[in-house]
């Protein structure tokens, strides 16, 4: 019955087929992945309009900001650098690009839009919403805002 299917064909070379065209899938597969969770440099992670559109509810005062610095030192630092510069020991270590809270570009995001991308996180960077709560999380978009030029 196979062979008439297949005709002169053994049934190992047909099993050598199947092998690679499954091979090949897999391979097409995990490229594809990888390519679309690593989108080009020139695509910006943008915060949802509603989320970007928050306000702080937590005042910018001498006491936030310092409880947003110990957060930040503690959970921040090892990537994006004690001075925001994205340039942490673990980012080095691990080849990643964190953002960089000291350019103008970060001071143009609404504390909104930091405290969703904070919250979510995204390739490389851990969601915080269930590892700070939403006051910690406040306190360090206000710390960030304390961050200066490059």
């Amino acid at each position: 019955m196979i062979q008439l299917f297949f005709g002169a064909r053994s049934i190992t070379s047909v099993r050598h087929a199947l092998a690679f065209s499954v091979f090949a899938a897999i391979a097409f597969g995990s490229w594809s992945l990888i390519y679309a969770e690593d989108p080009p440099a020139a695509v910006k992670w943008v915060a949802p309009a509603a989320q970007a559109q928050k306000t702080n509810p937590v005042a910018s005062n001498p006491a936030s900001i310092e409880a947003g610095r110990k957060i930040y030192m503690q959970r921040c630092a090892k990537c994006h650098g004690e001075s925001g510069k994205g340039d942490g020991a673990d980012a080095v270590e691990l080849k990643l690009h964190p953002a960089k809270f000291t350019g103008s570009s970060i001071h143009d995001e609404s504390d909104g839009a930091l405290f969703w991308k904070m919250s979510v996180g995204k390739k490389g960077m851990p969601d915080f919403a269930k590892r700070l709560s939403p006051t910690d999380r406040w306190n360090v978009v206000n710390f960030l805002r304390t961050l200066g030029g490059s």
